[in-house]
């Protein structure tokens, strides 16, 4: 198939080589001319997955237009919150037997979309059944070194969301299929906020108890919020719930733990931002879940806290208290 990927971060370059050694024509757009000569020319994504080469096959390009034109799927890999800005360019392009494709991880600011609303009330000549959802525990840098991998695909219209687990697995990358996509997407965004608030536990030095605490409530959370959403619970058990809140909340790649962990260290948010190069979707998803919680009238106690800590400078031992000291209740 002809391929494009919209945004050269770490994510967009995995899946830009991993597509392409699936012998699909893959193109690769980044937003920065200068750094878009830089790809083409070293052939190496030094900012985002460095070491890591992309084939001489993929074309690389700063034009938008000329990347989304006529292609088979369309992958949407820039960060939520300007996804907006870069689609707009090309809300007037026809995509007739195209499928929209996110791979983002996130809630839009303001708004309080997903990516999938955001595709919709942007592209105006799309139907819900062109679009489908990537998600599940996949860090960039793995899935470059071909470490076996599993995700799942979910599309309003099943045959476009098998169309895409058959482009993207191979031998070490295996995708599923779902019909849920609000779960997909949740899943997906809303374990970012559970894995700085796992960060920040680290940075406090609690201990393993802290966190599984954190991760087995964390998804109660989710759950709940998902299902207000028309999304079905038993998707938050599966790859794009539970799997990759497991692996964002653990891992050393995971950009939010590492967020939360510097905070629960003592940083102050705008510090710890200003010195990463990588975007952590959860800050931003924070911010507009706790919106979300307060609009739809659903309590969210861990989220609540992460906010608190974020944006009001909370420190992270009186979140926990407060938690921890919350009135006794039934586990259901």
């Amino acid at each position: 198939m002809n391929i494009a990927i919209l945004g050269s971060g770490g994510w967009g370059t995995a899946l830009g080589v991993l597509l392409y050694s699936n012998r699909h024509k893959v193109t690769l757009w980044e937003y920065d001319r200068e750094y878009a000569h830089t790809l083409d020319e070293f052939r190496e994504n030094f900012y985002f997955l460095p070491k890591v080469k992309i084939p001489k096959g993929i074309q690389i390009t700063n034009n938008l237009e000329e990347a989304a034109k006529d292609k088979d799927i369309i992958v949407i890999s820039t960060p939520t919150q300007y996804i907006r800005s870069v689609i707009t360019e090309i809300r007037d392009l026809s995509f007739i037997n195209s499928v929209i494709l996110s791979v983002s991880k996130g809630i839009e600011n303001h708004t309080l979309m997903t990516v999938s609303q955001i595709f919709l009330d942007v592209f105006k000549k799309i139907k819900k059944s062109d679009i489908v959802v990537l998600s599940g525990p996949s860090h960039a840098e793995e899935v470059a070194k071909k470490i076996p991998t599993a995700v799942v695909a979910a599309g309003y219209d099943i045959k476009h969301a098998e169309r895409v687990q058959k482009a993207f697995s191979n031998r070490y990358f295996r995708a599923y299929r779902s019909s849920d996509v609000p779960g997909v997407e949740l899943g997906g965004a809303l374990k970012n906020v559970i894995a700085i608030a796992a960060g920040i536990a680290d940075g406090a030095g609690f201990g393993d108890n802290t966190k599984a605490a954190i991760m087995t409530r964390g998804i109660r959370e989710i759950t709940r919020l998902g299902m207000q959403m028309g999304a079905h619970e038993s998707t938050f058990m599966g790859l794009s719930g539970i799997g990759d809140l497991i692996v964002t909340c653990m891992s050393k790649h995971s950009r939010n733990r590492f967020v939360g962990q510097e905070i629960g260290g003592g940083k102050k948010l705008k510090q710890v931002l200003s010195e990463m190069k990588m975007v952590a979707e959860g800050v931003a998803t924070t911010e507009s879940t706790h919106e979300l919680s307060k609009k739809i009238g659903l309590e969210l106690p861990i989220i609540e806290q992460v906010y608190k800590v974020l944006f009001h400078g909370k420190n992270p031992h009186d979140a926990t208290e407060k938690l921890m000291t919350r009135g006794l209740k039934e586990e259901k």
